[in-house]
């Protein structure tokens, strides 16, 4: 029963970028490893690069699983003369814990933002950051966190490897549990961009 939810949330991504195919302009794929867990991230942007979302899919050992739908409203500006990409908009998670039996979701207003280093031409520096009050959670969730941070470096026109920190977290109503994490820890991966 809980995986239908995960499957639904899966097919409504997949119908979200179905309906934009014909208007995107950057597309990326995303795949980053920890040493429990693997991660795989869909991201695209609009012909205005002003429109943007992204679909994810996250294993974790010991049966968790966590689906990801993201949409957000983005732009590019400058501090201090260093060229930026900032975001607002809202993820979209659910999770699966086969071994606790807990499952849940949220969706989770939230902001990320990319900063190129004008210094060392293809480093970049980047974090997100998604909060969720219970108002906005569901099933065995009161409330959600994911954030990360990481450095990526550019090897070739379309593509990069990175390295950084992640974290995602909740908050359970049925357990008391006021710190259930579903991921926290160093990732490495690659982006490619198409």
């Amino acid at each position: 029963m809980r995986y239908n939810r995960l499957i639904r949330t899966t097919c409504l991504g997949a119908a979200l970028f179905t309906a934009f195919a014909g208007t995107t302009h950057a597309d990326s794929l995303d795949l980053s490893l920890s040493n429990d867990s693997v991660r795989g991230e869909y991201s695209f942007t609009d012909a205005s690069e002003e429109l943007g979302g992204g679909v994810g899919y996250t294993y974790h050992d010991g049966s968790r699983h966590l689906a990801t739908l993201d949409l957000h409203a983005q732009g590019r500006t400058a501090i201090q003369n260093i060229p930026m990409t900032v975001g607002l908009g809202v993820r979209n998670m659910y999770f699966d814990d086969g071994d606790r039996d807990i499952d849940g979701g949220a969706t989770a207003p939230g902001v990320f933002a990319r900063m190129n280093i004008p210094e060392v031409p293809g480093l970049s520096v980047g974090g997100s950051l998604y909060l969720s009050p219970s108002i906005l959670s569901y099933g065995d969730a009161d409330g959600m966190r994911h954030t990360d941070a990481t450095v990526s470096y550019r090897l070739i026109r379309n593509s990069e490897i990175f390295a950084g920190y992640r974290y995602v977290g909740a908050d359970l109503d049925t357990r008391g549990d006021d710190d259930y994490r579903f991921e926290e820890g160093l990732i490495g991966g690659m982006r490619i961009l198409f």
